[in-house]
């Protein structure tokens, strides 16, 4: 396994919790956005254990918010985030073989919704332990809605409201730092570490792909992931005034 990142930056994480990284090269950046912007062309309707798209209602009407479930439909994408520097960051960060947990795009474009304070971990099944990474495809910065993180709050899950967010009184005592992330960098964070984002307040979209590794010697668990929440989402419905993109209530997006 190569080495792309040292040991003080995988010090770093272990300590805070999160780590900026710049992995890939302007051209691969540039192939990057495009493949992105093929799988936002995808239809919204398919077949059955395809793609998974998911709508938001906004200011400017209809806009798609999320994608989950691409690699298989996609040869570029899959060898990206299953097979070159990503895992071997994933890895190290890790201590272990990493493997591909799953995967999404966060659209937010513009006028779409933030997401409320919370930790991944409540959302992920089988396992205790993730490390997920932000691979921005637009410069995210404040105004855009840019990842927010706790430092140091990575050692356990926090108590929750009835969403599976974090508290509003472990919220309101955190302090909240914000993460500009330019296009092509990418943010890695825990699957405990404490996020949030905010609306999309510009007139310019701000699309990020966002895998999830989780160490190999506990299964190559991405299937199961996708078949336990197509089922957890089949149970419980289409209810509830926000849309429904995860296992937990994070985001804010209301329903088309």
């Amino acid at each position: 396994m190569s080495q792309p990142v040292s040991d003080v930056d995988v010090e770093h994480f272990r300590r805070t919790g999160w780590l900026l990284t710049s992995p890939f090269t302007e051209t691969e950046v540039e192939q990057l956005r495009g493949w992105v912007v093929d799988v936002q062309s995808w239809a919204i309707e398919n077949e059955s254990g395809r793609w998974l798209h998911y709508q938001e209602r906004t200011s400017h009407g209809p806009k798609l918010c999320r994608t989950e479930n691409f690699t298989p439909f996609h040869d570029g994408l899959r060898r990206v985030l299953r097979e070159g520097i990503l895992n071997d960051i994933a890895s190290q960060l890790l201590g272990e073989q990493a493997v591909l947990y799953k995967e999404k795009i966060n659209y937010k474009l513009a006028g779409g919704a933030g997401y409320a304070p919370h930790q991944d971990a409540p959302a992920y099944r089988f396992v205790d332990t993730h490390v997920s990474c932000m691979i921005a495809i637009d410069d995210a910065v404040a105004s855009n809605g840019c990842l927010e993180v706790v430092e140091a709050m990575h050692a356990e899950v926090l108590p929750m409201d009835d969403k599976g967010c974090i508290a509003q009184t472990i919220v309101d005592s955190m302090t909240w730092m914000s993460v500009p992330v330019r296009a092509g960098q990418v943010l890695w964070f825990h699957s405990r570490t404490p996020h949030r984002s905010g609306a999309n307040m510009s007139s310019a979209d701000r699309r990020a792909i966002y895998p999830t590794y989780n160490a190999l010697r506990e299964g190559d668990l991405r299937e199961a992931y996708y078949a336990q929440k197509s089922a957890e989402f089949c149970e419980r419905g289409a209810s509830g005034e926000n849309v429904q993109v995860s296992l937990i209530g994070d985001f804010q997006g209301i329903p088309v």
